[in-house]
């Protein structure tokens, strides 16, 4: 079985792949203090709950935008499953059928997003990540990264609200009916989703006009099912495109 991972700056995500088909996910959140041996004992735990044994994994894919993590993934990996990880990242990138530019400063999971999209689109993307921070990456149809978008997550900035004002509570993400909040808490969510919605939408707009070609949208990450109701800009909607992407490096090895 293949083990892919993305650890990210909220969760870490996890998939298993028994002959290429996706057949468990785990969550959990990112704790960068974590040592090897205390995310074994959650790893473990989880795949055995999901009826994976360690001694079934014979392969680890690792994605990491936390430095500070990555290390101790690594050592897990070695010990929990005796596998060294194919770690992404630029040294791996020729490999890819992607042309990346700024190759040490795009994120790992936006790559991993690109890989497959470009593959199950077969031409031009726009892949729209709803996680910490929302991100749009474009890819050519002929496998260009021609750039990235980013902006504040919609679940950061929801915290910012809570933490940087004195009386406005955090609030769950939902839509509202309306865009005019009646109470504090419709009010937020009115202003965070339906506002994000909009946003969204301009910036697809505007991509695919700079791009010039025909390109599909796909919406992935943990919130997008947030916003996807809201807008018509999406061609799909796919949470799991990151570990898909991820689970296609084998390939390129």
């Amino acid at each position: 079985m293949l083990l892919v991972i993305d650890a990210g700056n909220t969760n870490i995500v996890g998939g298993v792949y028994r002959d290429g088909r996706l057949v468990h996910t785990l969550r959990i959140h990112t704790v960068p203090k974590k040592t090897e041996d205390e995310y074994s004992s959650i790893f473990k735990a989880i795949l055995l709950d999901r009826g994976t044994a360690p001694a079934d994994v014979d392969r680890v894919v690792l994605s990491s935008v936390v430095p500070s993590l990555t290390a101790a993934m690594e050592a897990m990996c070695r010990h929990l499953f005796g596998v060294a990880p194919l770690v992404l990242g630029p040294a791996f990138y020729p490999k890819l059928p992607l042309r990346i530019p700024s190759p040490h400063e795009i994120g790992t999971d936006l790559v991993a997003d690109a890989l497959a999209a470009f593959r199950k689109v077969g031409g031009a993307a726009i892949v729209v990540d709803f996680g910490t921070a929302l991100t749009f990456t474009c890819v050519s149809g002929s496998g260009s990264i021609l750039g990235v978008s980013i902006v504040p997550g919609l679940g950061t900035a929801v915290n910012a609200l809570s933490r940087d004002t004195a009386q406005l509570p955090f609030v769950q993400l939902a839509a509202p009916e309306s865009v005019i909040g009646t109470n504090t808490v419709m009010s937020i969510q009115a202003g965070v989703v339906h506002g994000y919605a909009g946003l969204v939408s301009h910036l697809v707009a505007r991509m695919k006009a700079e791009m010039g070609e025909d390109a599909k949208v796909i919406a992935t990450g943990g919130l997008c099912r947030v916003i996807a109701g809201l807008v018509d800009c999406f061609d799909a909607v796919d949470p799991d495109l990151t570990l898909d992407g991820l689970a296609l490096l084998p390939d390129y090895a």
